[in-house]
C-alpha cells in the first residue's frame, strides 16, 4: 500500500468515525418532526412515544461535542406543550455511551458510515424489549440532516418517525434569543431521567 492510499484510507476511516460525525452535527437544529402508520399515513397522534403528545411538531436541538463528551437538549417549540429533555454521554473506545438511569439498557451510538450515527440500544431484551427506539441520523451537507426513527414497545414495533431538520446556528453552547426558555441560562438544563424502561410502564 502506497503512503497516498494509507493516508486516503486513514482519512476515510476518521471520517466515518463516531466522533468525526457528531462533530459534524455540532450546533443548534431547527428539526421538523412527523410521524408515520406502516402504510405512510401520517399520524397526528402519538400515545406510545416516551413523551406521548400530537403530531407533527417542531423542536430546537442544541448537540454539543466536546472532546469525548457528549450533551444534547432537545425544546419542543410548537406543536406539543413546551418541554425540555437533555441527554448525555462520553466516548469511549469509538462508541458513544449514553448516561441513563439505574435499569436502563446500554443505549450506545455507533457509526453507519461517513456522516452517519445509529443511536440504540446494545441488546433488544431486558428493558430495551419493552421499549426500544433505535436513531438513524444522516448529515447531509449543506446545514441539513435528517433522523428516522422506529419505536418498538414491548418487542413490537408500532411507529416510525422522521425528523427534517436545519442546523440554524453553529454555537450550540448559548441559548437562541427564541428558545422557549428564554434567551439566558444554560442551555443543557433538562433532565436524562426517564421511567419508560420500568415493568410498570406502559
Amino acid at each position: 500500500m502506497t503512503t497516498t492510499t494509507r493516508t486516503t484510507a486513514q482519512g476515510a476511516a476518521e471520517s466515518a468515525s463516531v466522533a468525526q460525525t457528531l462533530r459534524l452535527l455540532r450546533g443548534v437544529w431547527h428539526e421538523h418532526i412527523a410521524g408515520y402508520d406502516f402504510s405512510g399515513n401520517e399520524l397526528t397522534d402519538d400515545p406510545e412515544a416516551a413523551r406521548p403528545g400530537p403530531l407533527p411538531f417542531e423542536q430546537l436541538v442544541y448537540l454539543d461535542l466536546d472532546g469525548d463528551d457528549y450533551r444534547q437538549t432537545n425544546v419542543v417549540v410548537r406543536g406539543r406543550p413546551a418541554h425540555t429533555r437533555t441527554f448525555t454521554g462520553r466516548i469511549v473506545d469509538g462508541i458513544l455511551h449514553f448516561d441513563l438511569p439505574e435499569g436502563a439498557p446500554d443505549i450506545v451510538g455507533v457509526s453507519a458510515g461517513p456522516g452517519t450515527v445509529v443511536f440504540g440500544p446494545t441488546r433488544l431484551d431486558g428493558p430495551a424489549a419493552r421499549y426500544a427506539e433505535p436513531d438513524w441520523v444522516r448529515h447531509l451537507g449543506n446545514n441539513q440532516r435528517t433522523r428516522t426513527t422506529a419505536l418498538y414497545r414491548h418487542g413490537v414495533l408500532v411507529r416510525t418517525l422522521t425528523a427534517n431538520a436545519t442546523r440554524i446556528n453553529e454555537d450550540p453552547t448559548r441559548r437562541l434569543p427564541w428558545d422557549p426558555r428564554g434567551a439566558d441560562g444554560p442551555v443543557h438544563d433538562g433532565s436524562a431521567q426517564t421511567t419508560v424502561y420500568r415493568e410498570e410502564s406502559k
